[in-house]
């Protein structure tokens, strides 16, 4: 009888996923900047500077809120083991998103310097940065539906983890329902969602998970 022939599974590190990732997000945040355009007029350059608030402003926003999607990105993706095609896939339609946002950016400041079509504009950035969290939330899924992620995240650390990016979807989700009718008000709600997301979240070292697993006394 023949030896029984072992088989292996490949896996994927996620290394190169996240090299590209980091390109992606550094070709968006760049981006940005090229939405703000030098006042024409030398002559009242000054004034001209100052006119340029909306794109300042706009410019501001952005880059805060696409670094925070970098930040948490690293956050998900050091926990995890290896990728699959459906974490490639998932990943790709993110970045997507991103690249997608300096677009929305220049929009938002165009109509804030017109002052006009502002609803429509905050919608459309709202609902930009609605989806890249919605996205983040179905890769987290299917990462713990998959057991790609690293067995030393124990259930409270990745709970939390999910917790922190499903928050995401309502509270961006009431910027836009808000912007939808007071724009400045939607903008600031958005705003106020950077500060909460810089912070780390709770258990994603684990150390709650090794807390609970020790014996009282």
């Amino acid at each position: 009888m023949p030896p029984k022939r072992e088989t292996f599974r490949l896996t994927r590190s996620p290394g190169r996923l996240l090299a590209f990732s980091d390109a992606v997000f550094a070709i968006a945040v760049t981006l940005l900047v090229l939405e703000i355009q030098p006042p024409k007029d030398f002559g009242r350059l000054v004034q001209g500077l100052g006119e340029l608030w909306p794109s300042y402003l706009a410019y501001t926003l952005s880059f805060l809120l696409i670094g925070q999607v970098w930040v948490n990105h690293h956050v998900m993706f050091d926990r995890v083991r290896h990728v699959d095609r459906g974490v490639l896939f998932l990943n790709t339609l993110l970045l997507m998103v991103i690249a997608f946002l300096p677009f929305t950016t220049s929009l938002l400041a165009e109509a804030l310097r017109a002052e006009q079509g502002l609803r429509a504009s905050v919608v459309a950035y709202g609902g930009t940065l609605w989806t890249a969290a919605a996205l983040f939330n179905i890769i987290w899924v299917h990462l713990r539906r998959a057991r790609l992620l690293d067995p030393g995240l124990g259930p409270l650390g990745a709970r939390a983890i999910g917790r922190r990016f499903a928050l995401a979807l309502v509270w961006i989700g009431s910027g836009i329902v808000v912007g939808a009718f007071v724009p400045i008000a939607g903008v600031v709600i958005i705003a106020a969602f950077l500060p909460a997301y810089y912070l780390p979240v709770r258990g994603e070292y684990g150390e709650d998970d090794i807390t609970a697993e020790q014996p009282p006394g």
